[in-house]
Protein backbone atom coordinates (compact mmCIF):
# COMPACT_ATOMS: atom_id res chain seq x y z
CA UNK A 1 0.00 0.00 0.00
CA UNK A 2 1.16 3.53 -0.82
CA UNK A 3 0.12 6.36 1.49
CA UNK A 4 0.53 10.00 0.46
CA UNK A 5 0.33 12.31 3.47
CA UNK A 6 -0.32 16.00 2.88
CA UNK A 7 -1.36 18.99 4.91
CA UNK A 8 -5.05 18.65 4.04
CA UNK A 9 -5.54 15.08 2.84
CA UNK A 10 -4.21 11.55 3.09
CA UNK A 11 -4.45 9.39 -0.04
CA UNK A 12 -4.20 5.59 0.01
CA UNK A 13 -3.48 3.26 -2.88
CA UNK A 14 -3.62 -0.53 -2.73
CA UNK A 15 -1.41 -2.25 -5.34
CA UNK A 16 -0.85 -5.85 -6.38
CA UNK A 17 2.56 -7.45 -6.95
CA UNK A 18 2.53 -6.27 -10.58
CA UNK A 19 2.09 -2.67 -9.37
CA UNK A 20 -1.47 -2.48 -10.62
CA UNK A 21 -3.65 -0.08 -8.62
CA UNK A 22 -6.46 -2.10 -7.03
CA UNK A 23 -8.18 0.43 -4.79
CA UNK A 24 -7.99 4.04 -3.62
CA UNK A 25 -9.23 6.02 -0.66
CA UNK A 26 -8.85 9.54 0.69
CA UNK A 27 -9.35 10.95 4.14
CA UNK A 28 -8.87 14.34 5.78
CA UNK A 29 -5.53 15.30 7.30
CA UNK A 30 -5.91 16.98 10.71
CA UNK A 31 -2.97 19.22 11.66
CA UNK A 32 -4.27 19.54 15.22
CA UNK A 33 -3.76 15.86 16.08
CA UNK A 34 -0.87 14.57 18.15
CA UNK A 35 1.58 12.29 16.33
CA UNK A 36 0.07 9.26 18.06
CA UNK A 37 -3.50 10.17 17.12
CA UNK A 38 -2.46 11.02 13.55
CA UNK A 39 -0.80 7.66 12.94
CA UNK A 40 -3.57 5.84 14.79
CA UNK A 41 -5.89 7.19 12.11
CA UNK A 42 -3.61 5.98 9.31
CA UNK A 43 -3.36 2.51 10.84
CA UNK A 44 -7.16 2.29 11.13
CA UNK A 45 -7.57 3.32 7.47
CA UNK A 46 -4.97 0.78 6.31
CA UNK A 47 -6.62 -2.00 8.29
CA UNK A 48 -10.07 -1.02 7.02
CA UNK A 49 -8.91 -1.10 3.38
CA UNK A 50 -7.32 -4.51 3.99
CA UNK A 51 -10.51 -5.83 5.57
CA UNK A 52 -12.62 -4.45 2.73
CA UNK A 53 -10.53 -6.42 0.21
CA UNK A 54 -10.10 -9.55 2.29
CA UNK A 55 -6.34 -9.10 2.81
CA UNK A 56 -4.73 -10.77 5.81
CA UNK A 57 -1.71 -9.30 7.60
CA UNK A 58 0.66 -11.91 6.16
CA UNK A 59 -0.49 -11.03 2.63
CA UNK A 60 0.36 -7.35 2.99
CA UNK A 61 3.91 -6.96 1.69
CA UNK A 62 4.47 -3.52 3.11
CA UNK A 63 3.18 0.03 3.53
CA UNK A 64 5.10 2.98 2.10
CA UNK A 65 4.45 6.54 3.28
CA UNK A 66 5.48 9.81 1.66
CA UNK A 67 5.40 12.75 4.07
CA UNK A 68 6.35 16.45 3.89
CA UNK A 69 8.90 15.87 6.63
CA UNK A 70 12.56 15.75 7.52
CA UNK A 71 12.94 11.99 8.05
CA UNK A 72 15.90 9.98 9.30
CA UNK A 73 15.31 7.37 6.62
CA UNK A 74 17.05 4.34 8.13
CA UNK A 75 15.10 4.71 11.36
CA UNK A 76 11.81 6.02 9.99
CA UNK A 77 12.10 8.84 12.52
CA UNK A 78 10.40 12.18 11.81
CA UNK A 79 12.36 15.22 12.93
CA UNK A 80 9.87 17.87 11.77
CA UNK A 81 7.00 18.36 9.34
CA UNK A 82 6.44 21.67 7.60
CA UNK A 83 2.65 21.78 7.36
CA UNK A 84 1.76 19.28 10.10
CA UNK A 85 3.80 20.99 12.77
CA UNK A 86 2.74 18.76 15.68
CA UNK A 87 4.39 15.78 14.01
CA UNK A 88 8.02 16.10 15.07
CA UNK A 89 10.61 14.13 17.01
CA UNK A 90 8.54 10.98 16.54
CA UNK A 91 9.49 7.34 15.80
CA UNK A 92 6.77 7.01 13.17
CA UNK A 93 7.87 3.75 11.54
CA UNK A 94 8.15 1.82 14.78
CA UNK A 95 4.88 3.20 16.08
CA UNK A 96 2.96 2.42 12.89
CA UNK A 97 4.45 -1.06 12.51
CA UNK A 98 3.33 -1.87 16.05
CA UNK A 99 -0.17 -0.61 15.29
CA UNK A 100 -0.27 -2.68 12.10
CA UNK A 101 0.79 -5.87 13.82
CA UNK A 102 4.28 -6.00 12.33
CA UNK A 103 3.51 -5.20 8.68
CA UNK A 104 6.70 -3.56 7.30
CA UNK A 105 6.53 0.21 6.98
CA UNK A 106 8.87 2.53 5.05
CA UNK A 107 8.77 6.33 5.36
CA UNK A 108 10.37 8.87 3.07
CA UNK A 109 10.16 12.54 2.17
CA UNK A 110 7.33 13.37 -0.22
CA UNK A 111 9.66 14.84 -2.85
CA UNK A 112 11.77 11.67 -2.86
CA UNK A 113 8.56 9.71 -3.32
CA UNK A 114 7.40 11.90 -6.21
CA UNK A 115 10.82 11.64 -7.86
CA UNK A 116 10.81 7.87 -7.56
CA UNK A 117 7.34 7.67 -9.12
CA UNK A 118 8.34 9.87 -12.06
CA UNK A 119 11.58 7.95 -12.57
CA UNK A 120 9.86 4.57 -12.65
CA UNK A 121 6.65 5.41 -14.47
CA UNK A 122 6.58 9.04 -15.56
CA UNK A 123 8.68 11.60 -17.40
CA UNK A 124 11.92 10.08 -16.11
CA UNK A 125 11.29 6.57 -17.41
CA UNK A 126 14.33 5.22 -19.24
CA UNK A 127 16.74 7.81 -17.91
CA UNK A 128 19.99 6.93 -16.18
CA UNK A 129 20.08 9.83 -13.73
CA UNK A 130 17.46 12.48 -13.05
CA UNK A 131 16.66 15.40 -10.80
CA UNK A 132 13.02 15.82 -9.84
CA UNK A 133 12.09 19.33 -8.75
CA UNK A 134 8.93 20.10 -6.83
CA UNK A 135 7.84 23.61 -7.81
CA UNK A 136 4.78 24.26 -5.71
CA UNK A 137 3.83 25.60 -2.30
CA UNK A 138 7.44 24.77 -1.46
CA UNK A 139 10.59 24.15 -3.48
CA UNK A 140 12.56 20.90 -3.15
CA UNK A 141 14.31 18.23 -5.20
CA UNK A 142 15.11 14.54 -5.41
CA UNK A 143 18.21 13.22 -7.17
CA UNK A 144 17.93 9.77 -8.73
CA UNK A 145 21.44 8.37 -9.30
CA UNK A 146 22.03 4.93 -10.82
CA UNK A 147 18.34 4.19 -10.34
CA UNK A 148 18.31 4.95 -6.61
CA UNK A 149 17.15 7.93 -4.59
CA UNK A 150 20.09 9.84 -3.18
CA UNK A 151 19.15 10.40 0.47
CA UNK A 152 22.42 11.47 2.05
CA UNK A 153 23.78 10.71 5.50
CA UNK A 154 20.53 11.12 7.42
CA UNK A 155 17.81 10.94 4.79
CA UNK A 156 16.82 14.42 3.72
CA UNK A 157 19.08 15.10 0.77
CA UNK A 158 17.13 17.29 -1.62
CA UNK A 159 15.88 19.95 0.79
CA UNK A 160 17.60 22.25 -1.66
CA UNK A 161 14.91 24.92 -1.58
CA UNK A 162 16.45 25.97 1.71
CA UNK A 163 19.87 26.65 0.20
CA UNK A 164 20.83 30.25 1.02
CA UNK A 165 21.09 32.60 -1.96
CA UNK A 166 20.77 36.05 -0.27
CA UNK A 167 22.01 35.64 3.34
CA UNK A 168 19.91 37.58 5.82
CA UNK A 169 17.78 39.25 3.14
CA UNK A 170 14.11 38.84 2.33
CA UNK A 171 11.28 37.15 4.16
CA UNK A 172 11.85 34.72 7.02
CA UNK A 173 11.23 31.15 5.84
CA UNK A 174 9.88 28.28 7.90
CA UNK A 175 13.37 26.78 7.80
CA UNK A 176 14.44 29.50 10.23
CA UNK A 177 16.54 31.50 7.76
CA UNK A 178 16.15 34.53 5.55
CA UNK A 179 17.33 34.37 1.97
CA UNK A 180 16.76 30.77 0.90
CA UNK A 181 15.46 29.95 -2.57
CA UNK A 182 12.10 28.92 -1.19
CA UNK A 183 11.62 32.31 0.45
CA UNK A 184 11.95 34.00 -2.96
CA UNK A 185 10.14 31.77 -5.46
CA UNK A 186 7.81 29.25 -3.81
CA UNK A 187 4.06 29.51 -4.19
CA UNK A 188 3.46 30.23 -0.53
CA UNK A 189 6.23 32.81 -0.14
CA UNK A 190 5.59 34.81 -3.32
CA UNK A 191 2.14 35.57 -1.94
CA UNK A 192 3.79 37.06 1.16
CA UNK A 193 6.00 39.24 -1.04
CA UNK A 194 2.93 40.45 -2.94
CA UNK A 195 1.08 41.22 0.29
CA UNK A 196 4.08 43.17 1.59
CA UNK A 197 4.23 45.21 -1.63
CA UNK A 198 0.51 45.97 -1.32
CA UNK A 199 0.94 46.97 2.34
CA UNK A 200 3.68 49.37 1.20
CA UNK A 201 1.16 51.12 -1.05
CA UNK A 202 1.52 49.38 -4.43
CA UNK A 203 -1.62 48.74 -6.47
CA UNK A 204 -2.59 45.53 -8.25
CA UNK A 205 -5.55 43.77 -9.84
CA UNK A 206 -4.89 40.86 -7.53
CA UNK A 207 -6.54 42.65 -4.61
CA UNK A 208 -9.80 42.96 -6.54
CA UNK A 209 -9.56 39.47 -8.04
CA UNK A 210 -9.13 37.87 -4.62
CA UNK A 211 -11.58 40.06 -2.72
CA UNK A 212 -8.81 41.39 -0.51
CA UNK A 213 -5.03 41.13 -0.21
CA UNK A 214 -5.36 38.47 2.49
CA UNK A 215 -7.05 36.11 0.00
CA UNK A 216 -4.49 36.31 -2.80
CA UNK A 217 -3.02 33.04 -4.08
CA UNK A 218 -1.12 31.97 -7.20
CA UNK A 219 -4.31 31.64 -9.24
CA UNK A 220 -4.90 35.37 -8.87
CA UNK A 221 -1.24 36.01 -9.66
CA UNK A 222 -1.50 34.14 -12.96
CA UNK A 223 -4.76 35.85 -13.96
CA UNK A 224 -3.33 39.28 -13.17
CA UNK A 225 -0.16 38.45 -15.11
CA UNK A 226 -2.28 37.57 -18.15
CA UNK A 227 -3.85 41.03 -17.85
CA UNK A 228 -0.40 42.67 -17.79
CA UNK A 229 -0.69 43.78 -14.16
CA UNK A 230 2.65 45.37 -13.24
CA UNK A 231 2.87 43.84 -9.76
CA UNK A 232 2.04 40.39 -11.11
CA UNK A 233 4.71 40.76 -13.79
CA UNK A 234 7.20 41.76 -11.08
CA UNK A 235 6.24 38.77 -8.91
CA UNK A 236 6.48 36.23 -11.71
CA UNK A 237 9.78 37.77 -12.79
CA UNK A 238 11.15 37.31 -9.29
CA UNK A 239 10.01 33.69 -9.23
CA UNK A 240 11.57 32.95 -12.62
CA UNK A 241 14.87 34.57 -11.65
CA UNK A 242 15.37 32.57 -8.49
CA UNK A 243 13.99 29.38 -9.97
CA UNK A 244 16.50 29.63 -12.83
CA UNK A 245 19.33 30.17 -10.34
CA UNK A 246 18.05 27.21 -8.35
CA UNK A 247 18.17 24.92 -11.40
CA UNK A 248 21.66 26.13 -12.27
CA UNK A 249 23.00 25.50 -8.77
CA UNK A 250 21.54 21.98 -8.82
CA UNK A 251 23.14 21.36 -12.20
CA UNK A 252 26.53 22.40 -10.85
CA UNK A 253 26.12 20.33 -7.69
CA UNK A 254 25.02 17.09 -9.39
CA UNK A 255 25.99 17.46 -13.06
CA UNK A 256 22.75 15.66 -13.98
CA UNK A 257 21.39 16.93 -17.27
CA UNK A 258 17.70 16.03 -16.99
CA UNK A 259 15.27 17.92 -14.77
CA UNK A 260 11.71 16.68 -14.29
CA UNK A 261 9.49 19.45 -12.96
CA UNK A 262 6.36 18.73 -10.97
CA UNK A 263 4.03 20.56 -8.61
CA UNK A 264 1.22 23.06 -8.92
CA UNK A 265 3.27 26.00 -10.22
CA UNK A 266 4.41 23.98 -13.24
CA UNK A 267 0.86 24.47 -14.59
CA UNK A 268 1.82 28.09 -15.27
CA UNK A 269 3.90 26.69 -18.11
CA UNK A 270 6.09 28.99 -20.17
CA UNK A 271 5.03 32.08 -18.21
CA UNK A 272 7.22 30.82 -15.38
CA UNK A 273 9.41 28.09 -16.82
CA UNK A 274 10.46 29.83 -20.05
CA UNK A 275 12.12 32.78 -18.29
CA UNK A 276 13.56 30.41 -15.63
CA UNK A 277 15.28 28.39 -18.37
CA UNK A 278 16.50 31.69 -19.78
CA UNK A 279 18.19 32.52 -16.49
CA UNK A 280 19.68 29.03 -16.39
CA UNK A 281 21.09 29.48 -19.91
CA UNK A 282 22.47 32.90 -19.02
CA UNK A 283 24.76 31.34 -16.42
CA UNK A 284 25.47 28.04 -18.20
CA UNK A 285 28.47 28.77 -20.44
CA UNK A 286 28.82 25.50 -22.34
CA UNK A 287 26.98 23.69 -25.11
CA UNK A 288 26.27 20.39 -23.34
CA UNK A 289 22.57 19.52 -23.56
CA UNK A 290 20.32 19.99 -20.53
CA UNK A 291 16.71 18.78 -20.65
CA UNK A 292 13.72 20.12 -18.76
CA UNK A 293 10.64 17.89 -18.75
CA UNK A 294 7.23 18.30 -17.17
CA UNK A 295 6.17 15.52 -14.80
CA UNK A 296 4.06 12.92 -16.57
CA UNK A 297 1.97 11.31 -13.84
CA UNK A 298 -1.43 12.43 -12.60
CA UNK A 299 -2.19 13.39 -9.02
CA UNK A 300 -1.69 9.71 -8.11
CA UNK A 301 2.10 10.16 -8.15
CA UNK A 302 2.13 10.30 -4.33
CA UNK A 303 0.57 6.89 -3.77
CA UNK A 304 2.49 5.41 -6.72
CA UNK A 305 5.82 6.63 -5.35
CA UNK A 306 4.99 5.57 -1.80
CA UNK A 307 4.18 2.06 -3.02
CA UNK A 308 7.46 2.06 -4.98
CA UNK A 309 9.26 2.42 -1.65
CA UNK A 310 8.12 -1.10 -0.82
CA UNK A 311 9.42 -2.47 -4.12
CA UNK A 312 12.55 -0.32 -3.95
CA UNK A 313 13.60 -1.68 -0.59
CA UNK A 314 13.34 -5.36 -1.43
CA UNK A 315 10.19 -6.14 0.51
CA UNK A 316 8.55 -7.62 -2.60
Amino acid sequence: MGVDVGGTKIAYGLFDREKKLVAERRSASDAELSPEAFFDGISLDVKDIMAEHGIRDEQMLGVGLGMPSFIVFEKGYIIKTSNLTRIHDFPARGYLEAKLGGIPVILDNDTHVAGLAEYRGGAGRGLGDMIYCAVSTGIASAAIVDGRVLRGSYGWAGETGHQIVTPGEGIMCGCGNRGCFMSWCSGSMIVKHIQNWIAAGEKTLMTELAGGAENIDCRHLETAFDRHDALAVRALGQMSKYLGLYFYNLYLAFNINCFVLGGGLVKMGEKLLGPARGVFNEYNHNNMEVFFRTAGLTDRFGIIGAAELVFDNGLV
